[in-house]
């Protein structure tokens, strides 16, 4: 049976995804920033909601995927961190100034991670050559590669999708995620044919602040501090039912 994935970044979310059905979890912190590393008290407060697996992304800091030494050393903190947790795995990806795979580095970071699993993230769309980067993962021992097939979203690069998990037979699990809605679900499951999917599901959640100071920004200034985007479970129990539909 195929696998839900959703993505998460406050209990709130978990609460929702675990009502919706999800299967299992990739918990960060920021998703705005495309997701860093949770906190602790963060994965605990989550796991008193969801009984599911837990997957805990990997990675210090928001941009690019080229690390410095000193952010290495934090991912390596982080997943010595991650293993006293009782996370079913860890979700990371490295990459070179050249856009290659940062073999060295990322197969260091999947050996100190075992026995957890070890999901390659959404670096993998920003490499030049995905067919040899795939290649380079399984011969690591990367155990899935979370990509949207190098596009804006999974229904665009769906073509290019369907030819990776061909290429990665059962060498390794490709789990299309980004931008996948109960909308373009049935088409993207039929031509891709995964085993697994991955998905946020993002509802609007307005504040409950009264009194709104909005000169003041705390981050990005283009974005209310009075409205964000969170799991919706509805958009989680539709794209269940989808995907079940089509197995």
């Amino acid at each position: 049976m195929a696998i839900l994935e959703i993505c998460i970044d406050s209990v709130e979310s978990a609460i929702a995804a675990a009502r919706g059905g999800a299967d299992r979890l990739e918990l960060c912190a920021a998703l705005s920033e495309g997701g860093i590393t949770p906190s602790v008290g963060l994965y605990r407060a989550v796991r008193a909601h969801f009984e599911g697996p837990i997957m805990l992304m990997i990675r210090p800091r928001g941009a690019d995927f080229l690390y410095t030494e000193a952010e290495f050393e934090v991912m390596k903190h982080d997943i010595d961190m991650a293993k006293t947790l009782g996370v079913e795995g860890v979700v990371l990806g490295l990459l070179t100034a050249a856009g290659g795979i940062d073999v060295v580095r990322t197969a260091e970071l999947v050996e100190r991670a075992r026995p957890l699993k070890v999901t390659f993230h959404r670096a993998f769309d920003m490499v030049v050559d995905a067919g040899r980067a795939l290649e380079e993962l399984i011969a690591i021992g990367v155990d899935r590669v979370l990509t949207s097939g190098q596009e804006v979203g999974v229904y665009e690069g769906r073509h290019r999708l369907a030819q990776m998990v061909a290429q990665a037979g059962d060498r390794i699990l490709i789990m299309p995620g980004a931008g996948i809605t109960p909308g373009n679900f049935a088409e993207v499951i039929q031509t891709i044919g995964a085993a697994e999917y991955h998905a946020a599901a993002l509802g609007w959640q307005e504040s409950g602040m009264q009194y709104r100071n909005v000169a003041p920004a705390m981050g990005d200034p283009e974005r209310s501090e009075y409205r964000w985007q969170a799991c919706d479970a509805g958009q989680v129990q539709q794209l269940k039912k989808i995907l079940l539909l089509t197995q």
